[in-house]
């Protein structure tokens, strides 16, 4: 007789969604310690594998989870405030919200944030940086999702409120001091990078010794690049030249650096990003606003491109809802004039959404695919549904019919944290009680 080999988890009798987008049916995956094993046909596996816990998978699609290269924690108790505002609403509204923040207040948002990723698919995230990012650490490895995580940096500007900005000493010194304290905890799920708010928040001397300081770490950096029409002015008024190429004189460019929207960019700053291999994480619905980004020419001149959702207080923080639109928006602005219905095709939608996402968070060697071999980062979708099922084409769904609620089951790092909708390292109930009140406390104080 076969002497089976041991594992701690079968998920048995699947479809999955495979490392070239394709669908493959009877399929089972085994997971041994936080790692993909196998994946095969399920004949072949059970006759091979035994496991300590098994999940029936008929009914389900499995793939990698969803990589949210670009949100924030901080403004999770920002719902529903910010729609039809004139900008630039990161000044008049966020930071000054942010700056009300109490560490309870950053607590209750983190763990509202996990709660909503987790429920909706994402199973990784990039951290932009607020107050109090201890707090969101926390939250983060509680919930049992994987996180990058930055502290927000901010040393001049008219706008920014005064307790917004630190000196250049306490800004590094906050962020190593969460780097010393966070990093590689949860099992390696928690990282902890650097961050510039952005370039007209951030000093040239800040900018330099952010970057400097996260080299010396071996660790990444994150800004918001060419959102508004503004930073371009201020850096063509003050430098003489736009962002990225502002940066580039700087001399701290770097393939660590993942650059949030990036929607202004010129031809010669795309190529500065391709040079430097720059990682960009565009927000379609967030980034609608202010314009389209350039993702074609980006994705043509082969830059790493994920998808984020800036946060809830956009438009929450479902990226089966980014990728809807932003197919919608590439097909309307660059694929209508020239008649070109597959400028953004639903596999490659997929790919940004996991994979893109896993490459902006420098962790592609671990995520993004599911694989033998890599992390266990997966969800179920449960899609046998009207709204679904019967289908010629699974992946086209997958982008065009299936909504974050169809999401049924979480595993990350090789530990189930969702299981036929319910979130196992969470208090679903006590958190939205305490978000209800946080929120309504926040709102008094701030005046909105």
């Amino acid at each position: 007789m076969k002497k089976l080999t041991k594992s701690d988890l079968m998920i048995k009798d699947c479809s999955i969604l495979t490392a070239d987008f394709e669908i493959k049916d009877n399929q089972s995956i085994v997971i041994k310690d936080n790692t993909i094993l196998a994946v095969d046909h399920t004949s072949v596996i059970v006759e091979s594998y035994q496991s300590t816990s098994t999940i029936d998978g008929k009914g389900k699609l499995y793939m990698p989870g969803f990589v949210d290269a670009h949100m924030h924690t901080c403004q999770q108790l920002l719902k529903g405030r910010i729609a039809d505002e004139y900008p630039m609403i990161w000044t008049r509204i966020m930071v000054p919200f942010e700056s009300n923040l109490r560490e309870k207040d950053v607590l209750i948002s983190g763990q509202l944030s996990c709660l909503d990723m987790i429920k909706s698919g994402t199973t990784a995230f990039v951290d932009a940086g607020g107050t109090f990012m201890h707090k969101v650490a926390e939250a983060a490895i509680q919930s049992g999702l994987r996180a990058t995580i930055t502290c927000s940096t901010m040393n001049t500007g008219n706008q920014i409120p005064e307790s917004m900005k630190s000196t250049e000493e306490e800004l590094l010194k906050r962020n190593v001091t969460l780097f010393d304290e966070f990093h590689g905890l949860g099992d390696g799920r928690l990282n902890i990078w650097f961050s510039l708010r952005s370039i007209i928040s951030c000093t040239p001397s800040l900018i330099t010794k952010v970057f400097e300081k996260a080299k010396e770490l071996n660790t990444g950096v994150q800004a918001h690049m060419n959102e508004y029409p503004n930073e371009i002015s201020f850096c063509l008024e003050n430098f003489q030249k736009r962002p990225f190429e502002y940066l580039e004189s700087l001399g701290v460019l770097n393939s660590n650096f993942l650059s949030a929207h990036s929607i202004l960019l010129s031809e010669n700053e795309m190529d500065i990003i391709k040079n430097y291999n720059v990682k960009v994480a565009h927000c379609p619905i967030s980034n609608a606003g202010k314009g389209i980004p350039k993702t074609p020419s980006l994705l043509q001149k082969g830059i790493t491109v994920g998808i984020g959702t800036d946060g809830a207080a956009h438009s929450g923080l479902s990226m089966l809802d980014e990728i809807k639109t932003f197919k919608s928006l590439m097909r309307a602005f660059w694929g209508t004039p020239i008649f070109d219905p597959m400028v953004m095709p639903a596999k490659k939608l997929l790919e940004l959404a996991t994979l893109g996402g896993a490459k902006a968070m420098l962790q592609e060697d671990h995520v993004g695919t599911l694989e033998v071999g890599k992390k266990a980062d997966l969800i179920g979708i449960s899609i046998d549904h009207p709204h679904i099922q019967p289908t010629q084409n699974l992946v086209n769904s997958l982008v065009e019919s299936v909504n974050s609620t169809d999401v049924s089951d979480m595993i990350v790092n090789g530990k189930v944290i969702m299981k036929n909708r319910e979130v196992l390292t969470l208090d679903e109930e006590k958190i939205m009680f305490e978000s209800k009140l946080a929120m309504k406390s926040m709102s008094l104080r701030a005046g909105i």
